[in-house]
């Protein structure tokens, strides 16, 4: 059962990820309905966050240089900026849904998303989007570090390979379980309030 103040975080549901580029994840169409239906009951609830690349890999630090020379295609300068825009049909629930853009797996590292969740007093987040095994991964974690009780919603999350999708929801099914729910969105949304 959700508590009184709870945030839904959408990660990285975006066009870049879903269209023809080499970030593609293939079943990303699957979860979409779920993730609308949680959205669409809760849409003050729900932050959105994009995951922005840099314009140029040279404008990135350390090894997230490296990263985007090898993915020099999905930069800023040669992917259109569009492409970071949430993908329809959720965009129909920004405002009163919030985005929140980052530039790394982990929308905690700078500490604007903490802050903003402090100052509303809200102590559990619902996870949904993708992808499992990489940016909700990262969340979740950098969320129980945080102190949050998180909930993942296993059926509206997903991942480019089923077998990294099922093994980051069994890790932290497994190995978390006491700060960490994983549910299906039906069971969430019957008791949330």
């Amino acid at each position: 059962m959700s508590p009184p103040n709870w945030r839904h975080l959408c990660i990285d549901m975006q066009r870049m990820f879903n269209e023809d580029t080499p970030w593609h994840v293939d079943w990303m169409n699957a979860v979409l309905p779920m993730i609308d239906e949680v959205a669409g009951r809760f849409p003050s609830e729900t932050v959105f966050t994009r995951f922005v690349p840099p314009h140029h890999a040279s404008q990135a630090t350390g090894a997230w240089r490296d990263y985007y020379e090898n993915w020099g295609s999905m930069t800023l300068d040669r992917l259109p900026y569009e492409m970071i825009d949430v993908v329809d049909p959720l965009r129909k629930h920004i405002p009163p849904a919030r985005v929140f853009d980052k530039a790394t797996y982990s929308p905690w590292v700078d500490g604007r998303l903490h802050l903003m969740l402090i100052e509303e007093k809200v102590s559990s987040i619902v996870v949904s989007g993708g992808e499992t095994d990489v940016c909700v991964l990262a969340t979740v974690l950098g969320a129980i570090d945080l102190g949050y009780h998180v909930t993942v919603l296993s059926n509206a999350v997903c991942s480019g390979t089923d077998e990294t999708h099922d093994a980051a929801l069994t890790l932290l099914r497994d190995r978390f379980s006491i700060q960490l729910d994983v549910t299906t969105v039906e069971a969430f949304l019957r008791t949330a309030n």
